[in-house]
């Protein structure tokens, strides 16, 4: 969990950001996996959401302690917490009908995107817990996920083994996608 002492104040934020969202951004490379072309998954963790927390304190330029907290609790539950990945499902197609009418065919689709660690079992996302962003229509654009993982995940993903992710969605068909060592890596290192 972050706390105000890990976040810069808006002076000195103005002064490291260039090289922080360097940082950051060459830090998210290796926590994204696209799954087909319309779904990303954007994994977060402590350094992701600290960049979220301190742009968001810039844009709406919030100094003061209580707005600061506020912060701090919004954005602190999307930090992996040793047994689980959290990350950001983002539903992208450009064309605003087309968007429409695919929102209203992946209904549901935030709770058929799953992990499979080695030979484990499929671990099926939790979606959404803060707040419901679909309906009987259509599913949002965006979803909050957690996967949340047993010790048999835990143990295969300290021992390197593959990660593979997947949706079991009728309208949405990616088959089996085994990300690269590089993602492994990145991912595997929010398990302690």
């Amino acid at each position: 969990m972050l706390e105000r002492k890990d976040l810069w104040s808006l002076e000195q934020y103005a002064e490291h950001r260039p090289d922080f969202r360097a940082q950051v951004l060459a830090h998210k490379e290796n926590r994204r996996v696209q799954m087909g072309k319309h779904v990303l998954l954007v994994f977060e963790d402590a350094l992701t959401i600290k960049y979220q927390i301190q742009e968001m304190l810039r844009i709406e330029k919030v100094f003061e302690a209580a707005g600061i907290q506020e912060e701090l609790d919004a954005y602190n539950p999307l930090i992996p917490d040793g047994d689980n990945w959290k990350c950001s499902m983002l539903i992208q197609y450009p064309e605003v009908e087309e968007r429409k009418d695919r929102l209203a065919k992946l209904i549901d689709i935030e709770n058929r995107v799953w992990v499979k660690v080695g030979d484990t079992e499929k671990v099926f996302a939790i979606a959404d817990e803060d707040l419901d962003r679909a309906n009987d229509e259509k599913t949002s654009a965006v979803h909050f996920l957690r996967f949340q993982f047993e010790q048999a995940e835990v143990e295969s993903l300290k021992a390197g083994e593959s990660i593979t992710f997947g949706i079991d969605h009728d309208n949405y068909d990616v088959g089996e996608l085994i990300v690269s060592d590089e993602v492994r890596a990145a991912l595997a290192a929010d398990i302690t």
